[in-house]
């Protein structure tokens, strides 16, 4: 028997498209590599300040074997200001080692396989996967999505695996992808953590904040 959708989803897709036409990740790269090491060191930290970090240290070692061979104390001192930095050099060169040894230096394009490297889970492997393959395998959860979804009443968990599952339960697969960079972009520019601004939200009208549902 088929599960018959909730309205809501469908209207917050719809309005966020129309809104956020051309969604994408705000961290610059440019090749998978790239953007599997950007997605890390983003963690705890803004994109503005990762775009920051990653020109010098791809510019210092442009590929995963160049970053599996670097001197640890030299690529922390690159990344300090994505804060852990000792955390996340440890992942970024052992993550560099794997790729160019079990994956002969390519990003794998595999769920499982993303998560064995170290310092990725779900949402990074989610991020690489739709970002540089178009694999609709799941849905990135962040900070912006669990906030903007638990206001919008997509879910009531703070647990970022049983958000996901809410909505990857509500919205259709070919969504999954676009529905995380959607959020984010509400999220910083307007459901913000404080002092959202409500009055500018394209999803006014049907936030449980404001009507009873």
């Amino acid at each position: 028997m088929k599960t018959t959708r909730s309205p809501l989803p469908r209207e917050v897709i719809k309005r966020l498209r129309k809104r956020y036409p051309d969604p994408g990740t705000a961290l610059t790269w440019r090749t998978p590599w790239e953007l599997l090491v950007a997605t890390i060191l983003s963690a705890q930290c803004t994109d503005v300040q990762g775009n920051k970090i990653t020109p010098e240290l791809f510019s210092r070692w442009p590929d995963a074997e160049s970053l599996s061979k670097a001197d640890p104390q030299q690529v922390q001192q690159i990344i300090r200001p994505a804060g852990f930095f000792r955390t996340k050099s440890r992942n970024i060169i052992d993550s560099a080692e794997i790729i160019t040894g079990k994956f002969q230096g390519r990003v794998p394009a595999d769920m499982d396989d993303l998560m064995s490297l170290p310092g990725v889970a779900r949402k990074t492997a989610n991020i690489v996967l739709y970002g540089v393959y178009g694999i609709k395998a799941g849905v990135a959860v962040d900070t912006h999505v669990k906030r903007t979804c638990n206001r919008l009443g997509l879910t009531r968990s703070q647990d970022p695996k049983k958000i996901e599952k809410d909505l990857m339960s509500q919205f259709e697969q070919e969504d999954w992808g676009d529905l995380n960079h959607m959020l984010v972009f509400l999220g910083r520019e307007i459901c913000r953590a404080r002092k959202p601004l409500c009055g500018e939200c394209p999803l006014y009208d049907i936030c449980p904040k404001f009507i009873s549902i």
